[in-house]
Protein backbone atom coordinates (compact mmCIF):
# COMPACT_ATOMS: atom_id res chain seq x y z
CA UNK A 1 0.00 0.00 0.00
CA UNK A 2 1.04 3.20 -0.80
CA UNK A 3 2.17 6.28 1.98
CA UNK A 4 -0.20 8.61 0.51
CA UNK A 5 -3.37 5.89 1.05
CA UNK A 6 -2.46 4.99 4.43
CA UNK A 7 -1.48 8.82 5.40
CA UNK A 8 -4.37 11.19 4.30
CA UNK A 9 -6.83 8.50 4.99
CA UNK A 10 -7.16 9.97 8.33
CA UNK A 11 -4.92 13.30 7.90
CA UNK A 12 -6.87 15.39 10.55
CA UNK A 13 -6.58 13.07 13.29
CA UNK A 14 -2.96 11.74 12.68
CA UNK A 15 -1.59 15.21 11.66
CA UNK A 16 -3.63 18.45 10.98
CA UNK A 17 -5.60 18.52 14.05
CA UNK A 18 -3.16 15.83 16.54
CA UNK A 19 -1.44 19.02 17.78
CA UNK A 20 -4.00 21.05 18.62
CA UNK A 21 -5.24 21.38 22.07
CA UNK A 22 -8.38 22.41 20.84
CA UNK A 23 -11.36 20.68 19.34
CA UNK A 24 -11.89 20.70 15.73
CA UNK A 25 -14.76 23.56 15.63
CA UNK A 26 -12.22 25.75 17.85
CA UNK A 27 -9.29 24.70 15.24
CA UNK A 28 -11.36 25.42 12.36
CA UNK A 29 -12.37 29.09 13.82
CA UNK A 30 -8.54 29.48 14.40
CA UNK A 31 -7.68 28.71 11.08
CA UNK A 32 -10.06 30.73 9.61
CA UNK A 33 -9.50 33.73 11.59
CA UNK A 34 -5.65 33.36 10.36
CA UNK A 35 -6.78 33.05 6.42
CA UNK A 36 -8.84 36.22 7.46
CA UNK A 37 -5.33 37.99 8.13
CA UNK A 38 -3.04 36.31 5.39
CA UNK A 39 -5.05 35.17 2.35
CA UNK A 40 -8.23 37.07 1.94
CA UNK A 41 -6.25 40.88 1.89
CA UNK A 42 -4.53 39.64 -0.93
CA UNK A 43 -7.88 39.24 -2.86
CA UNK A 44 -8.90 42.73 -2.20
CA UNK A 45 -8.90 43.24 -5.92
CA UNK A 46 -10.75 40.21 -7.24
CA UNK A 47 -14.85 40.24 -7.52
CA UNK A 48 -16.58 38.58 -5.24
CA UNK A 49 -18.69 36.81 -8.37
CA UNK A 50 -14.95 35.27 -9.14
CA UNK A 51 -14.81 31.27 -9.50
CA UNK A 52 -12.22 30.07 -6.37
CA UNK A 53 -11.19 26.57 -6.21
CA UNK A 54 -9.45 25.43 -3.04
CA UNK A 55 -7.15 22.61 -3.97
CA UNK A 56 -6.60 20.54 -0.99
CA UNK A 57 -9.09 22.30 1.37
CA UNK A 58 -8.78 20.35 4.46
CA UNK A 59 -11.59 21.11 6.97
CA UNK A 60 -12.94 24.14 4.54
CA UNK A 61 -11.70 26.42 6.92
CA UNK A 62 -10.20 28.91 4.18
CA UNK A 63 -13.11 28.84 1.69
CA UNK A 64 -15.30 29.41 5.32
CA UNK A 65 -13.01 32.82 5.26
CA UNK A 66 -13.91 33.31 2.01
CA UNK A 67 -17.58 32.62 2.55
CA UNK A 68 -17.27 35.55 5.37
CA UNK A 69 -16.18 38.53 3.16
CA UNK A 70 -19.00 37.52 0.72
CA UNK A 71 -17.75 35.48 -1.91
CA UNK A 72 -20.17 32.91 -3.78
CA UNK A 73 -19.00 31.01 -5.99
CA UNK A 74 -16.71 28.90 -4.02
CA UNK A 75 -15.52 24.93 -3.91
CA UNK A 76 -12.80 22.53 -2.60
CA UNK A 77 -11.73 19.23 -2.76
CA UNK A 78 -9.54 17.38 -0.75
CA UNK A 79 -8.30 13.43 -0.73
CA UNK A 80 -8.98 12.89 3.01
CA UNK A 81 -12.52 11.18 3.25
CA UNK A 82 -12.41 12.30 7.37
CA UNK A 83 -11.19 16.14 5.92
CA UNK A 84 -14.15 16.25 3.73
CA UNK A 85 -16.29 14.48 5.97
CA UNK A 86 -14.97 17.49 8.84
CA UNK A 87 -16.04 19.99 6.80
CA UNK A 88 -19.03 19.19 6.30
CA UNK A 89 -19.86 19.24 10.10
CA UNK A 90 -18.67 22.08 9.90
CA UNK A 91 -21.12 23.47 7.91
CA UNK A 92 -18.65 24.04 4.62
CA UNK A 93 -20.79 21.84 1.89
CA UNK A 94 -18.54 23.49 -0.92
CA UNK A 95 -15.93 20.35 -0.37
CA UNK A 96 -16.03 17.58 -2.06
CA UNK A 97 -13.71 14.13 -1.88
CA UNK A 98 -11.38 13.67 -5.07
CA UNK A 99 -8.34 14.05 -6.64
CA UNK A 100 -7.65 17.70 -7.17
CA UNK A 101 -4.93 17.26 -9.92
CA UNK A 102 -6.96 14.48 -11.42
CA UNK A 103 -9.88 17.13 -11.31
CA UNK A 104 -8.30 20.05 -12.61
CA UNK A 105 -6.78 18.05 -15.67
CA UNK A 106 -10.16 17.83 -17.31
CA UNK A 107 -10.41 22.27 -16.56
CA UNK A 108 -10.04 24.34 -19.77
CA UNK A 109 -10.02 28.00 -18.33
CA UNK A 110 -12.37 27.49 -15.68
CA UNK A 111 -11.41 29.06 -12.56
CA UNK A 112 -10.15 32.82 -12.08
CA UNK A 113 -8.61 31.75 -8.33
CA UNK A 114 -7.11 28.93 -7.60
CA UNK A 115 -5.64 28.67 -4.06
CA UNK A 116 -3.09 25.86 -2.56
CA UNK A 117 -2.82 25.94 1.68
CA UNK A 118 0.47 23.83 2.10
CA UNK A 119 -0.07 21.76 -0.52
CA UNK A 120 2.69 21.86 -2.88
CA UNK A 121 4.60 20.14 -0.48
CA UNK A 122 3.55 17.41 -1.07
CA UNK A 123 4.17 16.90 -4.27
CA UNK A 124 7.83 15.53 -5.75
CA UNK A 125 9.77 17.75 -7.79
CA UNK A 126 7.91 16.01 -11.16
CA UNK A 127 4.92 16.29 -9.64
CA UNK A 128 4.87 19.88 -8.98
CA UNK A 129 6.06 21.10 -12.56
CA UNK A 130 2.86 18.54 -13.77
CA UNK A 131 0.47 20.29 -10.88
CA UNK A 132 1.80 24.06 -11.78
CA UNK A 133 1.41 23.65 -15.78
CA UNK A 134 -2.61 21.85 -15.02
CA UNK A 135 -2.95 24.64 -12.91
CA UNK A 136 -1.95 27.20 -15.36
CA UNK A 137 -4.51 25.65 -17.91
CA UNK A 138 -7.44 25.35 -15.66
CA UNK A 139 -7.04 28.73 -14.60
CA UNK A 140 -9.03 32.12 -17.01
CA UNK A 141 -6.53 34.25 -19.05
CA UNK A 142 -5.94 36.56 -16.08
CA UNK A 143 -6.60 34.02 -13.38
CA UNK A 144 -4.40 33.96 -10.48
CA UNK A 145 -2.73 31.19 -8.08
CA UNK A 146 -2.01 31.55 -4.37
CA UNK A 147 0.10 29.01 -2.17
CA UNK A 148 1.31 28.37 1.07
CA UNK A 149 4.07 26.07 1.57
CA UNK A 150 7.37 26.02 4.26
CA UNK A 151 9.66 28.51 3.75
CA UNK A 152 13.26 26.84 3.85
CA UNK A 153 14.67 29.85 4.33
CA UNK A 154 13.39 30.25 8.07
CA UNK A 155 15.30 29.23 11.05
CA UNK A 156 14.45 26.56 12.48
CA UNK A 157 13.35 25.52 8.87
CA UNK A 158 12.97 21.52 9.72
CA UNK A 159 10.08 22.48 12.08
CA UNK A 160 7.68 22.90 9.19
CA UNK A 161 9.62 21.58 6.64
CA UNK A 162 10.05 17.67 8.30
CA UNK A 163 7.49 18.08 10.59
CA UNK A 164 4.57 16.37 7.89
CA UNK A 165 5.92 12.61 6.60
CA UNK A 166 4.13 13.36 3.54
CA UNK A 167 5.90 16.23 2.47
CA UNK A 168 8.11 15.66 -0.69
CA UNK A 169 9.68 19.05 -1.71
CA UNK A 170 10.98 22.08 -0.15
CA UNK A 171 11.19 25.36 -1.26
CA UNK A 172 12.62 29.04 -0.21
CA UNK A 173 12.23 32.07 -2.04
CA UNK A 174 14.28 31.96 -5.17
CA UNK A 175 13.24 28.57 -6.02
CA UNK A 176 9.26 28.99 -5.70
CA UNK A 177 9.83 32.14 -8.03
CA UNK A 178 11.85 29.80 -10.52
CA UNK A 179 9.84 27.15 -10.83
CA UNK A 180 6.09 29.09 -11.43
CA UNK A 181 8.07 31.11 -14.19
CA UNK A 182 9.69 28.28 -15.90
CA UNK A 183 6.37 26.48 -15.59
CA UNK A 184 4.70 29.68 -17.67
CA UNK A 185 2.96 31.81 -14.54
CA UNK A 186 4.05 35.59 -14.48
CA UNK A 187 4.15 38.31 -12.09
CA UNK A 188 5.57 35.97 -9.53
CA UNK A 189 5.49 37.40 -5.53
CA UNK A 190 6.66 35.82 -2.69
CA UNK A 191 5.27 36.97 0.18
CA UNK A 192 5.85 36.52 4.04
CA UNK A 193 3.39 34.60 6.24
CA UNK A 194 1.18 36.02 8.79
CA UNK A 195 2.30 35.14 12.24
CA UNK A 196 0.66 35.81 15.88
CA UNK A 197 0.13 34.83 19.20
CA UNK A 198 -3.03 35.61 20.93
CA UNK A 199 -1.61 37.28 24.24
CA UNK A 200 -0.84 41.28 23.53
CA UNK A 201 1.77 41.25 25.82
CA UNK A 202 3.63 37.86 24.30
CA UNK A 203 2.76 39.13 20.68
CA UNK A 204 4.63 42.24 21.51
CA UNK A 205 7.78 40.29 23.07
CA UNK A 206 7.65 38.23 19.71
CA UNK A 207 7.49 41.05 17.64
CA UNK A 208 10.53 42.67 19.32
CA UNK A 209 12.72 38.95 19.55
CA UNK A 210 11.70 38.80 15.74
CA UNK A 211 13.34 42.00 14.93
CA UNK A 212 16.47 40.97 16.53
CA UNK A 213 16.10 37.64 15.12
CA UNK A 214 16.29 39.49 11.59
CA UNK A 215 19.12 41.50 12.36
CA UNK A 216 21.19 38.54 13.35
CA UNK A 217 20.09 36.68 10.38
CA UNK A 218 20.80 39.58 7.74
CA UNK A 219 23.98 40.31 9.65
CA UNK A 220 24.98 36.67 8.59
CA UNK A 221 23.83 36.84 4.66
CA UNK A 222 25.85 40.00 4.74
CA UNK A 223 29.08 38.38 6.31
CA UNK A 224 28.89 35.61 3.59
CA UNK A 225 28.52 38.36 0.41
CA UNK A 226 24.87 37.26 -0.14
CA UNK A 227 22.41 39.89 -0.33
CA UNK A 228 18.99 40.00 1.95
CA UNK A 229 17.16 40.84 -1.28
CA UNK A 230 14.56 38.70 -2.12
CA UNK A 231 14.20 36.25 0.53
CA UNK A 232 11.70 36.20 3.43
CA UNK A 233 12.27 34.35 6.67
CA UNK A 234 8.77 33.65 8.27
CA UNK A 235 8.07 29.81 8.75
CA UNK A 236 5.60 29.53 5.74
CA UNK A 237 5.90 31.67 2.65
CA UNK A 238 3.16 32.71 0.39
CA UNK A 239 3.58 32.67 -3.53
CA UNK A 240 0.98 34.85 -6.07
CA UNK A 241 1.34 34.29 -9.56
CA UNK A 242 -0.82 35.57 -12.28
CA UNK A 243 -1.70 33.54 -15.66
CA UNK A 244 -1.39 36.83 -17.77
Amino acid sequence: MKYRQTLYTNYHSTQSGRASLTDAKQLFEREVDQFDKEIIPLLSTVAKSAKVFDLGCGSGSLLQALSNVGFNNISGMDLSKEQVELAHSLGVNCVEMGNGLEFLEACTHTYDVILGMDIIEHFTKDELVELLQTIKRALTPNGIVIFRTPNLDSPMASVFANGDFTHENYLNASSAQQVLLATGFNNVQILSSFMQVKSVWKELLRKIIYQVMLIRLKLQLFATARSTRNIVFTPNMIIIASNQ
